[in-house]
C-alpha cells in the first residue's frame, strides 16, 4: 500500500531540517560575491572567444554571472528552492549535474549556438533541475496532475521564447539592453536531463536484472 504523500507543510519543515543544500548555498553565495564585485564579472562570463582561447573555466563559471540584481534575485531564488530539493531528495544526481550539466549546457552552445557569444545566469541549470523534480515526482505518481503541468509549463515557456526570438528577458530587466533571453541554454538543460532519465533507467534495469 503507497503511504500517503506528505503535507506541504511537513515536505517544507524536511528542507528546512539539516543536512543543508551546501551545493546551492555555495552556487547562490558565489553569484552574491560576483554580482557585488561587478568588475570580477568580465573574467567569469561564459566568453565564447575567451574560451577558444583557453579559458575553460568560463564554462562553469559563466552560470554564477548575473546581467543585474533582479536576473541575480530570480535566478537565486529559484535556486534556493529547486536545489534544495534535489539536493536532499536526490543528492546523486545534483551532485553530479552540479558539475557536469553546466559543462553540458555551455558545451552545448559553443558547438551548437555559434553566434552566442556571451552568457550568463543560472536559469538553464534552474529550469534542468525543476525538470528532473517534475519527472521524478510524475514517475511516482503517474495521477497526480501537478508535475505533468510542470513539464508542460515547462515546455510552453520554451516555445514562448522560441516564438519571441529570444527578445528581451520576460519580466526580467538585465542591466545590459543586448542580453536577450538564451533559449538554447534551456533546451541544452531539457537535453542533459533527458540523457540522465535514460542513464538511471537503464542502471536500474541492470541492477534488477542482476
Amino acid at each position: 500500500m503507497r503511504p500517503p504523500p506528505a503535507s506541504p507543510t511537513e515536505t517544507f519543515r524536511r528542507l528546512l531540517q539539516p543536512p543543508w543544500p551546501w551545493l546551492v548555498l555555495f552556487a547562490a553565495a558565489s553569484s552574491l560575491v560576483i554580482q557585488l564585485f561587478p568588475e570580477a564579472r568580465g573574467g567569469l562570463l561564459y566568453d565564447r572567444g575567451a574560451i577558444a582561447h583557453g579559458e575553460f573555466w568560463r564554462i562553469w563559471t559563466g552560470h554564477l554571472v548575473h546581467f543585474g540584481w533582479p536576473h541575480l534575485v530570480v535566478d537565486a531564488g529559484l535556486l534556493l528552492i529547486v536545489g534544495t530539493i534535489a539536493e536532499k531528495e536526490n543528492p546523486w544526481f545534483f551532485r553530479i549535474g552540479f558539475v557536469l550539466m553546466p559543462a553540458f549546457i555551455s558545451g552545448c552552445m559553443f558547438w551548437l549556438e555559434p553566434t552566442m557569444t556571451r552568457y550568463g545566469g543560472l536559469s538553464a541549470f534552474n529550469l534542468g533541475v525543476l525538470l528532473f523534480i517534475a519527472a521524478q515526482g510524475w514517475r511516482k505518481d503517474w495521477t497526480d496532475w501537478f508535475w505533468p503541468a510542470v513539464i508542460a509549463i515547462y515546455i510552453g515557456e520554451l516555445f514562448y521564447e522560441y516564438y519571441r526570438g529570444g527578445e528581451g528577458g520576460g519580466a526580467i530587466r538585465f542591466d545590459d539592453p543586448h542580453i536577450s533571453v538564451a533559449t538554447g541554454a534551456h533546451l541544452a538543460a531539457a537535453g542533459y536531463v533527458i540523457l540522465a532519465l535514460i542513464v538511471m533507467r537503464l542502471r536500474t534495469k541492470n541492477i534488477a536484472e542482476e
